[in-house]
């Protein structure tokens, strides 16, 4: 397949915009202007590789398109080949339906919709983007409905709260009125659905209630109890609509207590009422109602949801796509079809941070697609399978979840309610049988702990024969930032095995996930911070997974994690797989390609298994040493701001030779003054004749004098001097400590000998052009986010962990030369555009063609050092480097031995 950008796929669209009439080439031109193979189209057409159902009328590539022209309703006709049993089977990702006057297409990943004049597809050509490998961020238009529905329940529960001052302060209380909002949430979706009668909930509100809201509450209290009746008999008649619930939600204990309400308060409710519940997404507004409820998160109300793309990236690797190849390989056999509904029955998936259960929702859905395609299919080759499967086998009692929040809990359970009477309606729709929710019958699996401290055979018990799912995205907080309930929770994992006090706190539920499947059948799947497989981390967390024969089956590597909520988590992720050891495929995915891996190791690469260690000096060969730039404790004396210096030299010029140029990353990448006092020790006695730099030294003298650090103390009485400094009178390389995540390359630079680089910073003093050169390129670069660590998102460089063992082929001569013109050409385009600063040079958006294409060669020269094959992507770099790597080690270690 042809690898497209966006405007070229633009241009390739474009000739089928406009025209006077379109016939059946239209999708084969339609898929060349993506880039698919030519070859493929020419089969595609020619009916090789068409397995559609009529081929005189339809299209249809596995995993690609199912493609049909109508001369009837194309809204009719899409409809019902959305959900038909050969799009689940081929995994279809575009249904498109035409009379070549209408076009309507649907992606079924994502569930988004195009309906357009089919001469207006070259306005609408982004919508295909994913058959080119690019994928689109967001999954379904209407989410921001469910943020607008808790939004609305989110103004009630304030209301609530303010009109019963006291009664919900408690955690006991305040839990009460969250059972009352799961209560309010199911009611307001049964009358929408046809559990309860149409209106009926809000309408009897409305009826039956005083305008004042003052005794709204008594008959929320009765309407509760009579849907916790199972006799109707013993309801009064204007209670008798409401049916009989089970399922614990509405037994009434003495600790639910509805709360009183105001006229606003009861004037909100019919209000919340009155929107449309039917096609609530339970996934997304779990996330979003428990936002509401929970003190200090209305702000980021849906942020941390995950997206169901995002989820589909744990299941679909993990057992939904093995499903689907076992559905199309039974597809025309009974005994199989019948197998496969016996193996999805009885699989379980189980998650250990549940939330609101939106992992746990999708997953339940998904399964129950694929039950309907089945059965679908059992249906068309013998309809007697109708009366043997007149309801789901898909049980809620096989999705197992745990949850710190009680509320959430609550919430997860509810949400699986919904996300079952919905799949019963497509059912329904499908078969026209109906399988009523009420009375529930299943309760769940959902239970209120904290997972790192509750035994996980407890709730899901895996004896290690049972296809057991784990999924979920745990919570992630850095070694620094965990509060002192975090912290207590690691001996409840490690027992009486050594940790570090450096791992992230989702390294807890990887750690008991490893224990958990260790012997098993059983596998799971994390969205995890993308810094578990980054820097010193990959060294504290993997060797004690492998160690117990797990190995990483597949795994995403880092994407940012966006979602349709009103605002998105601007945070980085990864999805790793974990398993016992067997033979079959391992996959990466990465910038939207699936690449087949025979060994992924902690890093996410295709290489050995390996983990980096801090090294205080450089592996390779011929690398100068890379130093911390130095620091000044000096409480700001030191330091001098360009109005500063301006003052100093106007009252004594002769000063300057006691002032540098100074920064660290943020002056260097964007170009901000700043200027340091650098004397040496045979000066100190003529600066401190300065009165401005006496001043400055006499308030350095007191601050080192006041510290508890020993060696602080001991500099106290020579302020003139940095605490520690690593400068020398030379021309230096500049490496910037952090840098944006945007950057294709770090901004590192080259420098004189008047510039002073900071602790913000490390520093090459002596430094060649060439090894600039080497640091700047693609290669350097895949080393740096595979090994290095992470400030938030952005690229956090270390000297002891990505300059210390990245692996440097031996150069002669001649190649450092040609390294060095490459960086010296890098240099002198930055030199060329010196009225922008780095930080705008190195923007993404903003990179300027020639320094662009100056880096090229720097990285097409290095790539060359490293192999002559040269390199398609980034994992193939780093497969070399790690391979590279080991080989260096293993060599040190056999020098090492013949010493001993």
């Amino acid at each position: 397949m042809v690898k497209l950008n966006l405007k070229a796929i633009e241009e390739r669209v474009a000739p089928l915009g406009g025209r006077e009439s379109y016939d059946r080439e239209f999708i084969f031109s339609l898929l060349l202007a993506y880039g698919k193979p030519q070859g493929n189209v020419t089969r595609l057409r020619n009916g090789s590789l068409n397995v559609a159902h009529d081929p005189s009328t339809e299209v249809a590539q596995k995993n690609v398109v199912y493609f049909k022209e109508t001369t009837g309703d194309p809204l009719a006709v899409i409809d019902e080949l959305k959900t038909s049993p050969l799009v689940v089977r081929y995994n279809t990702r575009f249904v498109i339906v035409t009379d070549y006057t209408e076009l309507l297409a649907i992606d079924t990943k994502t569930g988004e919709n195009l309906m357009i004049p089919i001469r207006d597809i070259d306005q609408h050509f982004t919508f295909f983007l994913p058959w080119a490998g690019m994928e689109k961020a967001q999954y379904v238009a209407e989410a921001h409905a469910d943020v607008k529905a808790a939004e609305r329940m989110g103004k009630l529960f304030d209301e609530l709260l303010a009109a019963n001052p006291g009664m919900f302060d408690m955690t006991h209380g305040r839990h009460a009125l969250n059972v009352f909002f799961t209560r309010l949430l199911f009611c307001f979706f049964a009358e929408d659905t046809g559990i309860f009668e149409e209106g009926g909930f809000t309408n009897a509100v409305g009826s039956h209630t005083q305008p004042d809201g003052s005794d709204v509450a008594e008959f929320l209290t009765e309407v509760f109890k009579a849907l916790d009746t199972e006799g109707a008999g013993e309801k009064p008649v204007h209670l008798a609509l409401f049916p009989y619930v089970n399922g614990r939600l509405f037994t009434m204990r003495p600790e639910h207590v509805v709360p009183q309400f105001t006229k606003k308060a009861r004037d909100l409710l019919i209000e919340s009422g009155t929107l449309i519940w039917r096609d609530i997404n339970p996934d997304i507004f779990g996330s979003m109602f428990q936002a509401i409820v929970t003190p200090g998160k209305r702000s980021d109300l849906g942020q941390h949801y995950t997206s169901v793309p995002n989820i589909l990236k744990t299941i679909e690797p993990l057992f939904l796509d093995d499903l689907k190849e076992q559905l199309d390989a039974g597809f025309d056999s009974v005994k199989k079809l019948e197998a496969l509904l016996e193996r999805i029955s009885a699989i379980k998936v189980f998650d250990p941070a549940c939330g609101s259960g939106n992992f746990l929702i999708i997953a339940y859905k998904e399964l129950r697609r694929l039950e309907h395609a089945i059965l679908e299919r059992l249906f068309e080759i013998d309809p007697k399978h109708q009366v043997l499967y007149a309801e789901s086998r898909i049980s809620i009692e096989h999705f197992y979840g745990l949850e710190i929040d009680d509320f959430a809990v609550e919430v997860a359970i509810l949400s699986l309610w919904i996300a079952k009477h919905q799949m019963n309606a497509e059912f329904k729709e499908k078969f026209n049988l109906s399988i009523p929710l009420i009375p529930l019958k299943e309760t769940g699996q959902i239970q209120a702990g904290n997972a790192t401290r509750v035994n996980w055979n407890s709730l899901c018990p895996n004896d290690g024969t049972e296809e057991i799912y784990l999924i979920g995205n745990p919570p992630y907080k850095g070694g620094k930032s965990q509060n002192k309930e975090m912290k207590e929770d690691y001996p409840f994992v490690f027992g009486n095995r050594p940790y570090s006090k450096d791992l992230d706190y989702i390294a807890l539920w990887f750690v008991k996930g490893a224990d958990y499947i260790e012997g098993t059948r059983a596998e799971l799947a994390f969205v995890t911070t993308n810094s578990v497989s980054q820097g010193e981390h990959v060294g504290l967390m993997f060797p004690m997974i492998f160690a117990k024969g797990i190995e990483i089956g597949y795994a995403y590597t880092s994407f940012k994690w966006e979602n349709n909520a009103k605002r998105n988590a601007g945070v980085t992720v990864a999805v790793i797989n974990l398993r016992m050891e067997r033979f079959g495929e391992k996959y990466i995915f990465t910038d939207g390609l699936q690449i087949e891996a025979k060994n992924i190791n902690g890093y996410l690469a295709d290489a050995p298994t390996i983990w980096l260690r801090r090294q205080m000096k450089a592996r390779s060969l011929g690398l100068p040493q890379m130093a911390l730039g130095s620091v000044p404790k000096d409480d700001g004396f030191l330091v001098l701001e360009p109005r500063d210096k301006v003052e100093l030299l106007s009252v004594v010029p002769q000063a300057a030779k006691f002032i540098k140029r100074y920064g660290g990353s943020a002056e260097f990448i964007n170009d901000r003054e700043r200027y340091c006092l650098w004397i040496r020790p045979e000066d100190a006695e003529l600066a401190a004749q300065v009165p401005e730099i006496s001043r400055r030294f006499q308030h350095v003298s007191e601050f080192r004098a006041a510290s508890t650090s020993p060696n602080t103390i001991a500099l106290a009485n020579r302020p003139f001097r940095f605490w520690h400094v690593a400068y020398k009178p030379t021309e230096s390389i500049v490496v910037p400590r952090v840098s944006s995540e945007r950057r294709e390359y770090i901004p590192m630079g080259y420098l004189d000998s008047g510039y002073v680089i900071n602790d913000q910073a490390y520093a090459i003093y002596d430094a060649e052009p060439w090894l600039f050169a080497l640091l700047t390129s693609a290669m350097h670069m895949a080393w740096t986010r595979a090994v290095g660590g992470r400030m938030k998102t952005d690229f956090r460089y270390s000297n002891t962990i990505v300059y210390n063992n990245f692996p440097v082929p031996p150069l002669p001569d001649s190649v450092k030369e040609r390294l060095t013109v490459a960086a010296l050409r890098v240099l002198d385009v930055r030199e060329y555009h010196c009225e922008r600063t780095l930080a705008e040079l190195y923007d993404p958006d903003l990179m300027p063609a020639d320094l662009r294409q100056a880096h090229a060669e720097v990285d097409a020269l290095v790539d060359s050092i490293y192999s002559k094959r040269g390199y398609e992507t980034e994992e193939q770099r780093l497969s070399d480097l790690f391979v590279m790597y080991e080989e260096m080690t293993a060599t040190e270690s056999a020098k090492g031995s013949k010493k001993k």
